[in-house]
């Protein structure tokens, strides 16, 4: 157990550059006491103590502003950072050295007494706001992008975004070696790409039928910046 609590206090001061100390960590961090308050839950649960173990649950719940069911499996080194807003449920399975965002949801989508929340596998990164629900898998190693929802299962060494989520196989495979995956500025616009390449293909097809491009031409400049004058704000 002690190496346990010495891991999570590591993946805290690994984790989150805004870390100074271990005791800083230990008294200021509710993500770091919601894990430890479930890692106590947990025990009283599979040892039969449902009971206790709710309780524990809801005071946890309470103090940090994280819902963790006790029943809920979790490996070592994880790192919820901000807390707020995460919900996790019963048959939930997380790995080892996982990290969660605020607002983060691993929720359920069946009223079966059963299997219905997802299993996380090692290393996993999952943005803020992000739903992943139902009995499915999500691949060692992969990024769940910021208010994605993951309905389906997701291979390793893959990165999700949107909604519903898209699953998008990395060009370059991160290993265990690997820092951990924390970039959102770094996450592909799956939207954008397809809209863009729609466009080229649009003004292509102008150029061949009328000998010149179309006269409407709304888009960004190279920088990302929409034009005020082609809308009405």
């Amino acid at each position: 157990m002690s190496t346990a609590l010495r891991r999570d206090i590591a993946a805290v001061r690994d984790r989150d550059p805004a870390a100074r100390t271990d005791l800083e960590i230990v008294l200021a961090y509710p993500g770091l006491h919601a894990v430890w308050g479930h890692r106590l839950a947990h025990r009283l649960w599979t040892g039969g103590l449902r009971l206790p173990a709710r309780l524990v649950s809801a005071l946890v719940r309470t103090v940090t502003g994280v819902d963790i069911h006790p029943g809920a499996t979790i490996g070592g080194g994880l790192f919820i950072d901000h807390a707020t807003g995460v919900v996790i449920g019963q048959t939930a399975e997380i790995g080892e050295d996982v990290t969660l965002y605020q607002g983060v949801t691993l929720g359920g989508t069946s009223l079966r007494a059963a299997k219905r929340h997802p299993t996380v596998g090692d290393r996993v990164t999952i943005g803020a706001g992000a739903k992943v629900l139902g009995a499915i898998t999500i691949g060692h190693d992969s990024r769940i992008g910021a208010n994605a929802v993951v309905v389906r299962d997701v291979p390793p060494n893959s990165v999700v975004v949107g909604v519903p989520g898209q699953v998008i196989a990395r060009s370059r495979p991160r290993v265990a070696t690997t820092p951990v995956d924390l970039d959102d500025a770094v996450l592909p616009d799956l939207v954008g790409v397809s809209l863009g390449a729609l466009q080229r293909r649009v003004e292509e097809l102008e150029r061949q039928v009328t000998g010149r491009a179309g006269l409407s031409d709304i888009r960004p400049s190279e920088a990302g910046v929409w034009r005020g004058e082609d809308f009405s704000i």
